[in-house]
């Protein structure tokens, strides 16, 4: 028996899939990784039969799109505490959570079937190092800063930063991953943010397709 949720036909398949896109990434992950990831991905496929989480269906195309694209924002982690603002049904927080797992995850979102989604995966998978949390991140108030705040593809940079730039705690940065390089959200972005721009490079996705900016308050 697999130790994570059932097994699908194809598992075998979807997982020798799943590492080889990760050792095109060139990136360590600790052991039993793969495994882990294709269990997220079947279970995202299961649910979003009932329920609408995902616009992609098929696991296969999921692994550029979802996983390796949540993945290439390991190394822009800093800190031990981690907000996933609008993480819908659970990226990049999950598939970051999987190969960080001595960093606590907080994943958030607005949506109860996609927190529920999350809470499932979470339970299925053992992960102790996740929260997950029903909230709108302006409403949301934990007590306290995160080290690193991060949002895929979530809203623009000023709107961004209105509903989570708060949470960022003193000397931490927010990771927002973008698609293209975002020239005009750059331009309207005001003090005190200061920002740095990278590109990504996510196998199986275009060159360019992808970029992450960092952003953290002037001193």
């Amino acid at each position: 028996m697999r130790p994570y949720g059932q097994v699908h036909a194809n598992d075998g398949l979807l997982i020798e899939e799943i590492q080889a896109a990760l050792d095109r990434l060139d990136q360590p992950v600790p052991e039993g990784t793969a495994e882990k990831l294709a269990v997220l991905l079947n279970e995202l496929e299961k649910w979003n039969h009932k329920v609408n989480l995902t616009a992609i269906r098929d696991p296969h195309k999921m692994i550029s799109a979802h996983l390796l694209d949540s993945l290439v924002a390991a190394p822009l982690l800093e800190g031990t505490s981690i907000l996933d603002v609008g993480t819908g049904p659970g990226f990049p927080g999950l598939p970051l959570a999987i190969v960080e797992p001595r960093r606590h995850f907080t994943l958030l979102d607005s949506n109860n079937k996609k927190i529920m989604f999350v809470e499932h995966v979470v339970g299925l998978l053992g992960l102790d190092n996740v929260s997950a949390v029903k909230a709108r991140g302006e409403d949301y108030a934990p007590g306290h800063g995160f080290d690193t705040v991060i949002a895929r593809a979530l809203a623009a940079l000023p709107r961004l930063v209105e509903i989570a730039g708060h949470h960022v705690g003193e000397n931490g940065v927010f990771v927002a991953l973008k698609g293209r390089y975002p020239a005009g959200e750059l331009e309207e972005l005001e003090a005190p943010w200061s920002h740095a721009v990278t590109e990504l490079k996510v196998p199986g996705l275009e060159p360019g397709s992808r970029h992450a900016v960092l952003l953290r308050r002037q001193k």
